[in-house]
């Protein structure tokens, strides 16, 4: 009990209002008990790893021991097959010294070495996603929390015990304690190139940016609840962040003086040139007097 907890990604087409879209399943599993944390990203870079796995320990309420994880890029930088060594990505890294937890990577192409999350991957899209659908990105979060409730109840069909009843009487109180400061936030640099229409992409979410900065090369910022814009080091614009697949946040300070306002008053195409219709008319009657 408290020793390890697993982990791995999952994708799975989901309809979210009028789209199909591919959502990617962090899913964590505490080996012993097999109580089962699952998160929906849009992604699966370095920062969405380290981000399901810090909800994780949050939702089990403390830390296990160790880490089991993929070969995933954004995880494991390179493998030596002759030492059978590991080298961690560096921000990965960083990551578990913060949290105090061993990692250890499976072997390559030995899926049964974390059986525990790819058997509960299968169980989170076969059981807790086939077949639905979701008004919205806040809709399958609310169900994904139902769902994992009612997963921590069910008889599991290893252990023979309901996942919550095995923990809280044998697990609970061997994983270590969460942090009692603050870990450093997670965030993501990205660079993008500013759309003919005035936005970046990330995750399938744009964002808008002023103007000026059309077709040119950005940098992005993503934060756990906001999304900064940088240009030559500063700050060009900032949004709350939004996890609605498809979705556009807009600034209107960023198209203003992108189009012409409309004249005060109504003005003929003529005038437009400088002249009035009256002084027109005094030319026709001088021609043909």
């Amino acid at each position: 009990p408290g020793r390890q907890m697993q982990v791995d990604f999952g994708q799975k087409r989901v309809r979210i209002g009028s789209a199909v879209v591919v959502v990617h399943l962090l899913v964590a599993v505490l080996s012993y008990s097999r109580r089962i944390f699952v998160k929906a990203f849009l992604a699966e870079r370095g920062d969405d790893w380290r981000e399901g796995i810090a909800l994780a320990f949050q939702h089990f309420g403390g830390v296990p021991r160790e880490l089991l994880i993929d070969n995933a890029r954004a995880l494991v930088a390179g493998r030596d097959r002759a030492t059978q060594t590991v080298t961690l990505h560096p921000q990965f890294a960083a990551f578990c010294r913060d949290w105090g937890i061993v990692p250890r990577a499976c072997a390559p192409y030995r899926a049964r070495t974390k059986g525990k999350t790819e058997s509960g991957v299968k169980y989170v899209k076969n059981n807790g996603l086939a077949g639905r659908g979701f008004e919205s990105f806040a809709a399958l979060e609310a169900h994904r929390l139902d769902w994992m409730r009612m997963a921590d109840e069910r008889v599991h069909g290893t252990t023979r015990e309901a996942p919550r009843e095995r923990f809280e009487r044998d697990e609970a109180d061997a994983l270590r304690c969460l942090p009692v400061r603050p870990l450093p936030s997670r965030e993501q640099r990205l660079q993008r190139r500013v759309s003919n229409d005035c936005f970046v992409q990330v995750d399938t979410v744009r964002y808008s940016v002023p103007h000026r900065f059309v077709r040119d090369e950005v940098e992005v910022l993503v934060r756990h609840e906001s999304v900064l814009v940088f240009a030559d080091n500063r700050v060009i614009a900032e949004h709350e962040r939004s996890r609605e697949p498809h979705s556009v946040v807009r600034d209107p300070r960023h198209f203003e003086g992108l189009w012409r306002k409309p004249a005060t008053r109504a003005t003929s195409s003529i005038e437009t040139f400088g002249r009035s219709l009256d002084d027109y008319a005094f030319c026709m009657g001088e021609v043909l007097s």
